[in-house]
């Protein structure tokens, strides 16, 4: 789920609007600074009031998309923890030592289309943090024997979370959903590929080479700092990183022509369908996400008619989403549903459907979409309110895009959004032949049609 939903969901039964945002105000107050190298490495820094501390992000715009090669998928994600292994100059325990002494803590994590690296700490220890990036993204060096170390861990990692049966539908799902595109498998990879991965020592310096360049990447610093301190430190200490010339090609997915369906036999959990449906590609210039933000918002929020009626009024259902996935290609728009019987799947989604139908039809309230699009803007203004979380917002951004700018254009789409254009999302993008029904239950069929 994108970013903008996920903050949506645990903010919807709260009045947040006072009004419209004024439509010239953009939706992060603070200018964006941006500074590109002669390598291609782009530098963006958003000063911020947070007296001594400060969010330096790496954005590598590398993830699960970009294995397009049959047989070594996950290693976007096995670099997250690859990068975590140390240097030459910084070992993993000198580098530990170094993130304790400014007082700052660092992570990553892994998506379909980027990996991000942070750490927030002391502002005035900045240079430390440039020198202790710089040198891995620049310098990293593993044996033979560390790559296999760490490719089990990833692979202990895959199995802790297939035990999840919610985990092996959604895998199900994505590898039903696309045939060739690489959407096609998770950010953690095809099991087989990962069972695999300790015999790819040669290939996995072949991936670093290719894609941990400067092009690929965007530093983004915000907090208690200026532009041109970002800057020269970044010209000190990323200057001597040099461009690469790889660019992947990913396989365009073919139009899906007719329904699809994945089920998966589990009584251990509450039954659940899914309905996944073929969506856009991100744009800040189009206004089918916001359209279909706001479509979701109204038919899967828990202020909802479809929400009261299935989970309160009639308890067939224990829980009720939806929404549609940013992303650099067309993605898919879920909706999921945990049941209370399996009896009633397919009642469930005749009456998902029913809802969606009258939006193609009738359209939605004026007032209803004036405040869902209020709120829509305001949860997220609301909750971009330190240096962590703008660093985090533009670093989304940044990898849909290329630019952080993106994320002003976008939430200004919002205010454009019109009763027509839900009308015209929903009958664009909610087609029979362009779903796939993902089921769990307790029997070998999923019972819905």
């Amino acid at each position: 789920m994108n970013i903008r939903l996920n903050i949506i969901a645990g903010m919807l039964a709260v009045v947040l609007w006072n009004g419209p945002l004024a439509a010239a105000e953009k939706i992060l107050p603070y200018p964006i600074q941006q500074h590109k190298m002669a390598n291609g490495l782009n530098v963006v820094t958003v000063q911020f009031d947070s007296p001594g501390l400060a969010a330096f992000y790496i954005d590598v715009r590398v993830g699960s998309r970009n294995e397009v090669e049959d047989g070594v998928t996950g290693f976007a994600h096995f670099f997250e923890h690859m990068m975590f292994r140390g240097t030459d100059k910084y070992p993993r325990d000198k580098y530990n030592d170094v993130l304790k002494s400014i007082g700052a803590g660092a992570n990553a994590n892994t998506s379909l289309d980027r990996t991000i690296y942070h750490m927030t700490g002391d502002a005035s220890k900045l240079e430390t943090m440039f020198d202790l990036e710089s040198d891995r993204f620049m310098n990293l060096k593993y044996t033979e024997h560390d790559f296999k170390t760490e490719a089990g861990a990833v692979k202990g990692e895959y199995t802790k979370n297939f035990a999840s049966p919610y985990q092996q539908s959604y895998e199900n799902t994505l590898n039903t959903a696309f045939d060739v595109h690489t959407y096609k498998h998770t950010t953690m990879g095809f099991f087989k590929d990962i069972v695999n991965m300790p015999n790819q020592y040669a290939y996995s310096l072949e991936f670093f080479n290719r894609y941990y360049r400067p092009e690929y990447s965007t530093i983004v610093v915000v907090g208690d700092v200026t532009a041109e301190k970002v800057n020269a430190l970044a010209e000190k200490y990323f200057g001597a990183w040099k461009r690469g010339s790889y660019v992947s090609a990913v396989p365009t997915e073919p139009k899906q022509t007719a329904a699809r369906y994945t089920h998966l036999q589990n009584a251990g959990i509450p039954p659940m369908l899914s309905l996944n449906y073929k969506g856009p590609a991100f744009s800040d210039s189009q206004i089918d996400m916001p359209a279909l933000d706001a479509m979701t918002t109204i038919l899967f929020s828990p202020t909802s008619a479809l929400y009261k009626k299935l989970v309160i009024q009639e308890q067939k259902v224990r829980s009720l989403g939806g929404g549609a996935s940013d992303s650099r290609d067309p993605n898919l728009i879920s909706i999921q549903a945990s049941l209370i019987n399996k009896a009633d799947m397919q009642y469930v989604k005749d009456e998902i459907l029913k809802a969606v139908d009258e939006i193609k039809t009738n359209g939605v309230d004026e007032q209803v979409l004036a405040k869902t699009k209020s709120l829509l803007k305001y949860s997220f203004a609301m909750s971009i309110d330190n240096p962590s979380t703008i660093a985090n917002s533009l670093c989304a951004y940044i990898t849909l895009t290329g630019d952080p700018e993106a994320l002003n254009r976008l939430y200004a789409m919002y205010d454009k959004v019109t009763v027509a254009d839900l009308k015209a999302v929903a009958s664009t993008y909610f087609v029979p032949s362009g779903v796939t029904v993902a089921t769990i239950s307790a029997d070998a069929e999923g019972g819905v049609k």
